[in-house]
């Protein structure tokens, strides 16, 4: 397990679920639920991790590792649950928070799929719950695509005779850590050797450390106080919403920006209608994390899997302007701080720290995150996560999969998170809040489809899907 992987699983306690998940929504009538558990018993050969346990080594001498789950039962992980009839939008959202403020169990694989009946206009869905320390949000979404089907008519895959292999002894765990601390060891030497004794070739490390504790000073400084910060419990609220792929790309070739700039906009506005609906001023900006993925791009430079189920994220923080009434300025002010975060590499510079702390001993990291999830902070107001998913349809047991909306989790006293997930010409919201502290998420999710109406109309267009008719 790489030192990412690990980490999310020391940050992880009572209050702090890391697990991510999505809410998937799919056309009726539902299958039965053999049907589904039999999709997925086909798919398990193409996702290892799936029949695996997280191992932790003794005395945290080295990082927890993956063993084959000699008591592995599908039934387990594949649940099936019904909401009350005829549903609401509000009972779904309802039981994804529930859900979600379950842990995982760590005895077990670290993944659930739950099977949701009841829901309205003859639709079903999809809860999916997979700890941070197997995926990030582009493996996530990778896996999805491995889950489910391309096409209706495919059938189940066979299963085939699958065998655990053998844990590892002690001792081999042993070697194995004591092999990890050393080359970790000798890389920090090496690096220090190269800084005093070859000052001419460590000038490129030393800018990038250099660069990385101007970073790290950066968002050091502390946001005014506000609702955003403070204590969680570990009782979750959630909520989505949906806006047109095709409105995005009008309000770019109106107004220039990314894609992900236009989507921080309208986020902005909602937290703006957010921090007044709770009577807070609005005069500033929020600090949000952006994690940014460094697997390989495509030719439109989307981050793309790599058949590798684990974390490989970097991080860029910016000041969402919601102190900024004029929904194009909002949007410029956004992506001159993007433009900039990628001309000085800030992603790379967050990287290198990410690097450097791959090399202490887990025993000192796990502690270290541990008290780092328990202190007040407010450096970081929320997290905006952006993830690209598949642009054309997925099935489950032979049923369209109509939006797929993501879940973020939250924790270090953020109490609000969001994450974007585009799939089949859709970008779909997914909003999670502290249960106690958050009650008004919906005001959120308002406050986005108002920022894409807000630019829309700027632009001199409309939406071509009022997000309205798409949240849940």
């Amino acid at each position: 397990m790489s030192s990412m992987d690990a980490g999310f699983l020391d940050v992880e306690s009572d209050v702090t679920q890391m697990h991510i998940g999505s809410v998937l929504i799919l056309e009726g009538p539902p299958p039965p639920l053999a049907r589904f558990r039999d999709m997925v018993a086909g798919k398990l050969p193409l996702v290892m991790r799936y029949r695996q346990v997280v191992r932790p080594v003794a005395l945290e001498l080295g990082r927890p590792v993956w063993v084959d789950d000699r008591n592995f039962d599908l039934d387990y992980h594949v649940r099936w649950a019904r909401v009350p009839e005829p549903s609401g939008r509000n009972d779904l959202r309802d039981l994804v928070g529930h859900l979600m403020s379950c842990r995982l169990n760590r005895s077990r694989p670290l993944w659930e799929l739950w099977m949701i009946e009841g829901l309205k206009d003859d639709r079903w869905a999809v809860v999916a719950k997979v700890h941070h320390c197997m995926v990030d949000g582009v493996a996530g979404a990778e896996l999805l695509g491995l889950i489910l089907d391309p096409n209706p008519d495919a059938a189940p895959l066979p299963t085939g005779d699958w065998q655990p292999e053998p844990s590892p002894s002690f001792g081999r765990l042993l070697r194995q850590s004591v092999a990890q601390a050393t080359s970790g060891g000798v890389g920090i030497a090496k690096t220090m050797w190269g800084l005093a004794g070859h000052p001419t070739g460590a000038l490129a490390p030393g800018r990038e450390a250099a660069h990385a504790v101007s970073v790290a000073a950066r968002t050091a400084k502390p946001k005014a106080a506000s609702s955003l910060n403070g204590p969680i419990g570990p009782n979750r609220r959630w909520v989505g919403t949906s806006v047109p792929v095709s409105d995005i790309k009008k309000v770019r070739s109106s107004f220039g920006g990314a894609f992900n700039d236009v989507v921080l906009a309208t986020v902005t506005r909602g937290f703006r209608d957010l921090l007044e609906s709770r009577g807070e001023s609005v005069d500033r900006s929020i600090r949000t994390l952006v994690p940014v993925s460094v697997r390989g791009r495509d030719e439109t430079g989307r981050a793309t899997g790599d058949g590798t189920m684990a974390n490989k994220v970097s991080a860029i923080f910016a000041e969402l302007p919601i102190g900024t009434t004029d929904p194009v300025e909002r949007l410029d002010v956004i992506s001159s701080q993007m433009t900039t975060a990628k001309e000085t590499n800030e992603a790379q510079a967050a990287e290198w720290i990410t690097n450097v702390a791959a090399s202490i001993p887990q025993v000192v990291s796990s502690v270290g995150l541990r008290l780092l999830g328990k202190v007040a902070q407010r450096n970081v107001n929320t997290i905006t996560t952006n993830i690209p998913g598949p642009q054309f349809p997925l099935y489950a047991a032979g049923c369209r999969m109509l939006r797929a909306y993501p879940y973020v989790p939250i924790g270090m006293q953020v109490r609000i998170g969001v994450a974007i997930l585009s799939y089949d010409g859709e970008v779909n919201f997914g909003i999670t809040g502290d249960y106690d502290h958050a009650p008004d998420v919906d005001v959120m999710a308002e406050g986005i489809g108002a920022g894409m109406d807000e630019l829309l109309t700027a632009a001199g267009t409309t939406s071509s899907s009022p997000y309205s008719l798409s949240s849940v």
